[in-house]
């Protein structure tokens, strides 16, 4: 019982180096691709996770998943609820994961 600080304090060693490894991670290149508007530095981003020079596909593939995500018109919860196809299958996932909160399997 004496060494229960110990057991907790244990959780700052792995945070620590964490956060000193982080600043010399690489940028995401999606995120260099979209959020930055960045293409050089994505596609540098790119060839390093990827160990290839040509990327163009890849960056082509991120750009068409950005295009098609602008074009995807949001539905409120209420209009899926009222589309008779995927309602019943939401229903079944609000009760099973309501009694899956309930049932105490999270505490085990």
């Amino acid at each position: 019982e004496s060494r229960w600080p110990y057991l907790f304090g244990a959780i700052a060693v792995p945070s620590l180096i964490q956060a000193v490894i982080l600043p010399f991670l690489p940028e995401s290149p999606r995120y260099l691709l979209l959020e930055k508007h960045n293409t050089s530095e994505a596609e540098k981003a790119f060839q390093r996770f990827l160990g290839k020079d040509d990327v163009s596909h890849e960056i082509e593939e991120v750009l068409a998943e950005s295009r098609v995500q602008r074009n995807t018109k949001l539905v409120s919860i209420l209009q899926l609820l009222r589309t008779r196809s995927v309602r019943w299958q939401i229903i079944t996932v609000v009760v099973t994961m309501g009694c899956y909160q309930l049932c105490g399997l999270n505490a085990v």
